[in-house]
Parts: structure tokens; sequence; C-alpha cells
């Protein structure tokens, strides 16, 4: 399928042609005809699936075609979304896709100074992309105003549960028109999320591509066992291979991130670290700098990794697992995007064993372990064994040169247990 055999109108399709993009995703190909032919719509999609331009787009099209010309703009569409990386980035997207139209957009999010952004919106608009607090507050001000809205979009509603959002939403819909199309995205479909779908949604039709317990087959998926004070010195290793070129480091902590940022960079690495704690320019500044390729590492938390979308980036490295089995997934969709191959590296101490376990379980497969490197020390390799033997890890077959899956990996381990008592009893 072309995106020309979705109706598009020729604006859209020259902007389309102009970004050289010529085959909707499965996601795109799906919603966009439901869109245009005004149902509501709860997309089940991961972040890097196309979803922003699965919406995008049919707004776009839809508001040119019924624009009313000479009359002031007024804000037909809404999208809120929880971060402000993604709110500017979803901004892009209408930039690019309604390029070649006469529709007008703005950004508003909290965090910097509110001036610029009232101007715009005082200048009129017709498309509002906006964190919940930031309109929540113009809109107490007198700034916003919606009465005319057609289109409303919630973008990671999942997230926006994670992140407490959920009564700004609520308020949010007391103040738009009951009468809209409304667009639903997230890449989980918990219960709280569910009631709130059937609360403001009518009659949806549902789009749902990648479910959230399967990882992207072109990602490599590769597992390091080591002790957790010798993480950094396994990161730096192997963020000096050559072969890694842009990489995307979770850690759990703010100030962790920090931390690991200022060993990076004492070891000669270019690293910057994005999360709740910094400013809006500094945070924007680091995305723009690893975007550009001037940094080689951006370590971030969850939450501020939620709005990134790098092209081509070549590994994404768990420095810390989550706690939460479907973040990693999460995760480990930030590369191997658009066809490009990519790698996820889990660098896993003893005790967070039990949480690779619950993500294996999930995700209904064996991560490769790479066990022949230079920080597999007899303790990790003890308190690896235990673990897995309390998790009752089910064997998986070798694959591949220097890799070897979990039965493997035990085997391993319990070896050198055996060497260490061997050891111990020659001393004794």
């Amino acid at each position: 399928m072309t995106f020309e055999q979705l109706d598009l109108i020729q604006p859209i399709l020259e902007a389309l042609k102009q970004q050289e993009y010529t085959t909707p995703t499965p996601i795109q190909a799906q919603a966009i005809p439901k869109i245009l032919d005004g149902n509501d719509l709860i997309g089940c999609a991961q972040t890097g699936t196309g979803k922003t331009a699965a919406f995008s787009i049919p707004i776009i099209q839809k508001l040119t075609e019924s624009a009313e010309h000479g009359k002031r703009r007024m804000v037909k569409a809404l999208i809120i979304t929880p971060t402000r990386e993604l709110a500017i980035q979803i901004g892009e997207s209408f930039e690019a896709y309604g390029r070649y139209t006469n529709l007008k957009h703005a950004v508003v999010f909290g965090g910097v100074s509110q001036v610029p952004q009232v101007n715009l919106l005082r200048s009129g608009v017709d498309i509002l992309i906006a964190t919940p607090g930031r309109l929540l507050d113009l809109y107490n001000q007198g700034i916003v105003k919606v009465p005319h809205l057609d289109f409303f979009v919630l973008d990671e509603a999942d997230r926006m549960l994670d992140m407490g959002f959920i009564h700004d939403i609520k308020r949010i819909l007391q103040i738009i028109p009951a009468k809209r199309q409304t667009l639903l995205f997230s890449a989980t479909m918990p219960p709280e999320i569910q009631k709130l779908a059937n609360a403001m949604l009518h009659k949806p039709q549902r789009v749902e591509v990648t479910p959230v317990s399967s990882t992207v087959d072109i990602i490599k998926q590769l597992v390091y066992f080591v002790e957790a004070k010798q993480k950094k010195d396994l990161l730096v290793t192997l963020l000096n291979n050559e072969t890694v070129e842009s990489v995307l480091v979770f850690a759990r902590t703010k100030h962790g991130s920090d931390k690991l940022v200022k060993s990076l960079v004492k070891e000669g690495i270019r690293a910057e670290a994005i999360h709740g704690n910094k400013s809006q320019n500094a945070r924007q500044n680091a995305l723009n700098n690893f975007k550009d390729r001037k940094t080689k590492v951006l370590i971030a938390t969850d939450i501020a990794a939620r709005g990134i979308d790098v092209d081509q980036l070549s590994h994404v490295i768990n420095y810390e697992l989550p706690e939460v089995p479907e973040t990693y997934v999460h995760r480990i969709g930030r590369t191997g995007r658009a066809g490009n191959k990519g790698v996820a590296i889990s660098l896993v101490a003893p005790e967070e064993v039990k949480h690779l376990n619950e993500i294996e379980h999930l995700i209904k497969k064996k991560i490769r372990v790479v066990y022949d490197h230079p920080f597999v020390s007899l303790a990790s390799a003890l308190g690896a064994s235990k673990a897995m033997d309390n998790a009752k890890v089910a064997p998986a077959p070798a694959k591949g040169k220097g890799y070897r899956g979990s039965k493997a990996n035990g085997d391993f381990f319990r070896r050198k247990k055996r060497e260490g008592q061997r050891s111990a009893s020659k001393k004794r």
C-alpha cells in the first residue's frame, strides 16, 4: 500500500514526498481511513510505530477541507501529551505534514516563560499541542478557549497515568465540547485507561499493532551479568567499541544519571543527561546535541525518555533493569526503527535477575547472555547462578559465537561456583 491509496489530498502527498515517505506503517494504514471517516479511535501502539502521523495526517486533511477562509483562526484540534519533548516532536510532525496547507499550530508546555506561547495563541491557531498542566493554566487565565473544538487527541495515555495526570485529563474533558471526534493512543491498556476510554469515546474503532509483549524482532537483545559496582567499568568498555555509534542509556534515578555522565566524561566519552530536574532549555539542548551526533551518549530516566525519537539509534543500554517488565519493551523500542538494525544491551547485577526473568516471561523469549567479558567475577557468577536457580529459568538454545542461552550461562556460573568451592577448600 502507498499513501496515494489512502485518498490523501495533494498538499499532504507533496509533504510526504518531501519527507521521502511512500509507504504507510501498519498503524497509519489502518487508522488514517477510520479517522477520515469520522470515527472515534483507540490506537494501541508503542512509540516508533508511526502513530503521530496516523493521527496528524487525517486531522490536517479534515481541517484543510473544512477551513472557513477569512474567519479568525480558532482551536479546532487539541492534542494532549505527557512530556515537553513529545509535544515538541508532535509539533514538528504537524509542521512537516502540513507545510503545504494554510493551517497554523502552536505547542505549549511548562517549565518556560508563557509569554511567547501566549502571543502565538492570541494571533490565532488551528491546532494546539499541549502538556496538561500548562494547558489548564492558560485556560484558567482565559487565554486558551476551545468552544469550537472538532478533534481531541490523548497521546501516550498510559504514561499520563504513570505520571499522575489522570485528574488533569478529567478536568480537560470537562472544558471541551461533548460533540467532537476523539482519538486515544496508548502503548498498553490497563483497566484505568480502558475505563477512561469508555467514558470519553463514542463507539470507537480499535487499531492495535505491535502488542507490548512483543519486542521488535530486528533488535538484537543481549544480557551481560556483572556486579553492580563494576557496571560503570563495563559500560565504558562497551561504549569504546567502534560499532557503538549512538547510545541511549537508561538509568533509574535523576541523581544516578548525573553521576554517570560525570564518570563517562571523565573517561573521555561525550555524554549528557536528560531528566525532570533539568531545565527545558537544558533538556532540549541535550536532545539536539544527541540527534546531531555531537553527543555520543544520552543518559535518561524513563519518564524523560518517553518523547525521545531519534533516527538510526544504534544501541539502547539498560544500565539498570526496570522493575516493570513492560518498561523494558518501551526502552528497547527506541532502536531498530524504520527497518534499521538495533542492539539492546542489559547490564544485570545478581539482585536484578528476578526482573530479567519477568521480562523474559513477558516477551516470551530468552535473551542471549554474553558471559565471556572481563567483568564476570566469581561473586557475580555465584549471585546470578543462585538467582537463576530460584527463578527456575528454562533452557534456551545457544546461538552465535560468544553467546549462550540461559542454560549454558547457568552451567558456566555453576562451574565457577564449584571452582570457588574447591579453591576455598584448599585454603582451609
